[in-house]
């Protein structure tokens, strides 16, 4: 198993939770319906591909290499670039500020290392030659 793909996804998840009960609690009442749709929309896929982080940690132990190490490393990137802009474009939208609507251009790149992420887990156990 890789050890630090595992840890970092529980770590993604004990946080993916508090922000979901952040949104739910603290969130609700200050945004408008667009902006905690948002917020949502990274909680959410934040937490897909912290399962997908931990599901490559586990494969690991039977598919090592480089290109499960490479698909790890996308889906922390993914999250960061993708969930990332999101809730920054939320925080930008409770302090007021409108100028940064470039961030929403980031998310994209997020939605790409994401697809990468899962393309390269599933060509490294192709390329395994294990059955």
């Amino acid at each position: 198993m890789h050890k630090q793909f595992l840890v970092t996804a529980a770590w993604l998840a004990a946080i993916t939770v508090a922000l979901g009960a952040f949104g739910a609690h603290g969130l609700k009442a200050i945004l408008t319906p667009a902006s905690l749709s948002t917020f949502e929309t990274g909680v959410r896929n934040q937490f897909y591909h912290v399962f997908a982080l931990a599901i490559t940690g586990i494969l690991w132990k039977e598919y090592p290499g480089k290109l499960l190490l490479m698909a790890g490393r996308f889906f922390i990137l993914g999250i960061l670039f993708f969930s990332g802009s999101l809730y920054l474009l939320t925080f930008l939208a409770v302090q007021g500020i409108s100028d940064f609507r470039w961030v929403g251009a980031i998310t994209p790149l997020g939605g790409l290392f994401f697809i990468l992420g899962w393309f390269l887990l599933g060509l490294s156990i192709l390329r395994s030659g294990k059955q």
